[in-house]
């Protein structure tokens, strides 16, 4: 008997009701109901007890952002986990999350950072909020319209949080990822004001994203004044040492540039290498080596020393700062050896150490990146995430000087991987690809530097 049938039977003028059209009748409601209010998703198996999201197929999609909504909303959130690892794994993973709160059209509550390089002992993690080492206000005037960030007092009911559970494993995919952040766009996880990530640091995400997106939410990544006044600090030290070593530099001829054409022009140059000979990247570097069948990835310090040494057009004498987390290395003699004319310098014998011994790893770290970065010549290594995202905002800078030719020998700000070998016996030019599709190269290191 269909639901149709089940009519209010009257026999001698009494209702008869019948167990059957109860039934019936439960159930089309309960079908009624969820047809209302729980849509059935394309391809979902459903919902968990958490309201986890569970996908049973690999639907294709499109991995760019280029046609994403420019408006973000300010009334709905998401949350994900801390994020760990050295800083530009946090860098990379903070800007991934900022991404993926785009995608859903949601502004990204601010996140907790770690203040240490623990990274499998959470409770070693010393959280730090992204705001005590970045500017926030900074970030989003530069972002406006891109992403946005918020703060937790923005949320107008704490409890009013979906929990959205990243999928690991093989079997999750790149698609099945990034089709579950699609379906998280829609009704009924639409209807909650925050949504709640749970999975893994989100440097491990799946990656939807291409570089130039990337580079935007980095660019919008401004030091607080007191890091950056730190990093002045050891920049200013840097250059004064310059002007000694040799006082008569022209700077409108440094890099082919001419010091009116630019408001960054430098008052002296110098060189920055971020040396990675340290034990925990060694041991890192070597592995990576084993299985990717590569043996261009670890680099000795004889290595570096030549090569650096031998970058075609490099003017001398010059100061060559070591960018080295001091801590982890074994090897103190990084200062011997180097090529006449390059006069190097360290932390300790720069004067600096009481800047950076102020600070946990992440300010240290921070203070570096800053001082590379500003540096007239780079060189560091492809396959470590700190140099390439070097690399990476060197190669934006030149963009948005209107820079065509990134490896022409007299450009501003060149680059060097000193573990690929280039010309001369020097180490490889360096540019970013910034047409890539995602941040591959990046996060993981690559040999293939576009030069």
């Amino acid at each position: 008997m269909g639901l149709s049938g089940c009519k209010h039977l009257r026999f001698s003028g009494y209702l008869l009701k019948s167990l059957t059209c109860k039934c019936l009748l439960l159930a089309g409601l309960v079908l009624l109901f969820r047809a209302l209010f729980f849509p059935k998703f394309p391809a979902f198996a459903g919902f968990d007890a958490n309201y986890s999201v569970v996908t049973q197929s690999d639907p294709s999609s499109s991995l760019s952002l280029s046609n994403a909504e420019s408006q973000i909303r300010e009334d709905k959130f998401v949350v994900v986990p801390q994020i760990a690892w050295g800083l530009n794994n946090q860098k990379i993973a903070f800007a991934r999350a900022c991404l993926t709160a785009r995608m859903m059209n949601r502004t990204l509550l601010v996140p907790s950072l770690s203040a240490s390089l623990f990274y499998k002992e959470v409770d070693q993690l010393q959280p730090i909020s992204f705001d005590k080492v970045f500017q926030f206000d900074k970030f989003n005037l530069l972002c406006n319209g891109f992403v946005r960030l918020g703060r937790y007092s923005d949320v107008s009911n704490q409890t009013d949080v979906f929990e959205l559970q990243k999928g690991s494993g093989r079997k999750w995919t790149a698609e099945r990822d990034l089709y579950q952040l699609k379906q998280s766009n829609k009704f009924p996880v639409d209807r909650y004001e925050v949504i709640k990530i749970i999975g893994k640091n989100p440097f491990l995400w799946h990656d939807h994203w291409p570089v130039k997106d990337y580079a935007k939410v980095l660019e919008c990544i401004i030091l607080v004044d007191k890091i950056a006044k730190e990093a002045d600090r050891v920049v200013s030290k840097i250059r004064d040492i310059g002007k000694k070593v040799n006082p008569r530099t022209n700077l409108d001829k440094i890099s082919g540039v001419n010091s009116e054409s630019s408001a960054l022009q430098p008052q002296l140059p110098y060189v920055a290498v971020h040396m990675r000979i340290e034990k925990d990247w060694m041991i890192h570097c070597k592995k990576v080596e084993q299985r990717s069948n590569k043996t261009q990835i670890c680099s000795s310090k004889q290595e570096i020393l030549e090569r650096v040494g031998n970058i075609v057009g490099l003017k001398t004498p010059t100061v060559v700062y070591l960018a080295v987390a001091d801590t982890l290395l074994e090897d103190h003699s990084i200062l011997n050896g180097w090529r006449e004319g390059l006069i190097p310098f360290a932390k300790k014998n720069l004067g600096v150490m009481g800047i950076y011994k102020k600070y946990p790893y992440l300010i240290q770290s921070a203070i570096d990146y800053e001082v590379c970065l500003r540096a007239d010549v780079f060189a560091g290594n492809s396959f470590s995430t700190f140099s390439s995202l070097i690399a990476l905002e060197r190669t934006h800078k030149m963009i948005k000087l209107g820079v065509k030719d990134f490896c022409d020998r007299d450009v501003r700000w060149p680059s060097y991987a000193y573990n690929i070998l280039g010309e001369s016996k020097g180490p490889h030019r360096w540019t970013t690809d910034m047409s890539a599709s995602n941040l591959q190269a990046i996060s993981y290191g690559s040999d293939d530097l576009a030069c």
